[in-house]
């Protein structure tokens, strides 16, 4: 439903107190007025900067001080007409919202509003409302431009033939705008234009990605790399791009959990998928979605979580998901239960989202993740990743002497332990130091040296429950031997050093 429809829905019920969640003020504005002129009522907007007006007039009365918003509620009031409705928007009025006099007059007025169809609308980005008016109030969210919406929004900023793609390349670019607010579409067609003389989606993206940045919660990883720069991990590369490129009408994919070694590939792997499905990959902070504030790191997961939704369709990408979850075995008494309600909002998300997002959660502590959230038909499925095997680590060391033109004739050193960071990492360093691959490997200090214990542990509570990220089937764990991936620890001698 549009705003003006659930408005229409709310005032003809007599819901007095309206909270309109809005980024685009002007635009709900605009229609919020067509509607009361449809309907035959009267509209009053009031801000800081141009104090009370009516709709039609300019200001009302000298008598209003611009900065005074306790005076502009009172005003309502003297609106009220004997047969008629009267709407006042308060523009930006969240600021106001710790004044134990503004709350009590909007209280009154609220109340006050059921005998006399005076409406307050209160228009703000966010949701802040103090705890006496959580009754008087109800929410509506002026949501962000439909593929319609922008379709049209596109014919008018190209007007010229050949200025707007058509097909395939028409999708990307609507694709490309969906979440941004009707101005910032307009702003980046007229880029494109600007810089290309036609609708080009990846300027569309590029400043999607600056939206993304400035809030500071989300981040587009715009990379071009693909599972071919990505050694092993093959069933878990085809299943995913089954899922996620089925034509199936009856089920959506939801997302994996990527539990494993540090340093396997498992944040290279989110990057990498979107690319090769075409979907935007969306970073998700989850140190940014901490606040300091009580409800502000509930309130920054929420608007995250829009953020998730308004780019539909994407890859959301949640990295070490157990730090999040720490707080929730704790049953929330490490953090006041602020980690168990930001988990619960990600997991209802995800129940009434779907499709919208493809979930992809990496973790390296299994033990800290609640149960709720690895039971069936929560995710797709659970993928362990091991230490690469020999096959495996074949083929990530002929991607890096490649990448950093090494000699691949050279002797290569022992990497019985290795990951397929730590390959990455001795090839980098003997093309900086200009030394052997056998020299540089003295640099190399495997993780499974580091942390032996802990991966060991891992290990034995992956095996029969995960699946093996490399083979089909489940990751079984027998001696030294890894099942099915023949993937083998040599504890007396784990690297050359």
């Amino acid at each position: 439903m549009t705003l003006s429809e659930r408005l229409q829905e709310l005032v003809r019920a007599a819901f007095s107190g309206i909270y309109v969640q809005s980024f685009e003020h002007d635009d709900a504005i605009m229609e919020i007025a067509r509607l009361c002129r449809g309907e035959g009522w009267n509209l009053a907007t009031w801000d800081i900067d141009r104090g009370l007006s009516l709709a039609g007039q300019n200001e009302i009365s000298t008598a209003v001080p611009a900065t005074d918003p306790l005076a502009a509620i009172r005003a309502l009031g003297t609106l009220a007409t004997a047969d008629g409705t009267v709407l006042i928007v308060l523009r930006n009025f969240h600021r106001f919202l710790n004044s134990v006099e503004v709350v009590q007059a909007l209280d009154s007025q609220i109340n006050a509003g059921k005998q006399n169809r005076t409406f307050v609308v209160i228009l703000a980005p966010v949701v802040q409302i103090p705890i006496e008016l959580e009754r008087q109030l109800v929410v509506v969210e002026h949501e962000l431009p439909d593929r319609d919406q922008l379709l049209r929004i596109a014919r008018g900023i190209a007007t010229e033939p050949g200025e707007l793609p058509e097909g395939e390349q028409l999708e990307r670019t609507l694709t490309a705008a969906a979440g941004m607010t009707r101005m910032e579409a307009e702003n980046a067609l007229s880029l494109a234009l600007v810089r290309h003389g036609r609708v080009v989606p990846d300027v569309i993206w590029d400043m999607k990605v600056q939206g993304l940045k400035k809030s500071g919660l989300l981040e587009m990883h715009r990379g071009t790399e693909t599972f071919h720069g990505l050694g092993g991990l093959e069933h878990m590369k085809s299943f995913c791009l089954r899922a996620l490129r089925s034509r199936s009408r009856k089920a959506e994919p939801r997302g994996i959990l990527i539990l494993g070694v540090p340093g396997t590939g498992k944040s290279e792997f989110a990057k990498r998928l979107g690319n090769e499905v075409g979907f935007p990959t969306i970073l998700v902070d989850l140190g940014h979605l901490k606040g300091s504030l009580v409800g502000e790191s509930e309130r920054r997961t929420r608007q995250a979580l829009r953020q998730l939704s308004a780019t539909a369709r994407n890859i959301a990408f949640f990295d070490e998901i157990e730090k999040m979850a720490s707080g929730v075995q704790s049953s929330g008494q490490s953090d006041g239960g602020v980690s168990a309600g930001q988990f619960g909002s990600i997991i209802t998300y995800m129940s009434d989202h779907s499709g919208e997002s493809f979930f992809i959660f990496t973790a390296n502590d299994i033990s800290k993740l609640p149960p709720e959230f690895t039971r069936a038909e929560r995710l797709d499925a659970i993928f362990f990743v091991d230490l690469p095997g020999p096959s495996e680590k074949r083929a990530i060391w002929e991607i890096y002497i490649q990448t950093f033109e090494l000699d691949p004739a050279q002797r290569m050193p022992r990497d019985d332990s290795w990951t397929g960071a730590e390959i990455k990492a001795c090839c980098r360093l003997a093309s900086l130091l200009d030394v052997p691959l056998i020299e540089a490997a003295t640099n190399i200090v495997p993780v499974a040296v580091t942390a032996g214990e802990s991966i060991e542990r891992l290990r034995q509570w992956a095996s029969g429950r995960c699946l093996c990220a490399d083979r089909p089937g489940l990751f079984t764990r027998g001696g030294d031997v890894t099942g099915k991936t023949g993937r083998k620890v040599n504890r007396s001698d784990p690297s050359v050093n």
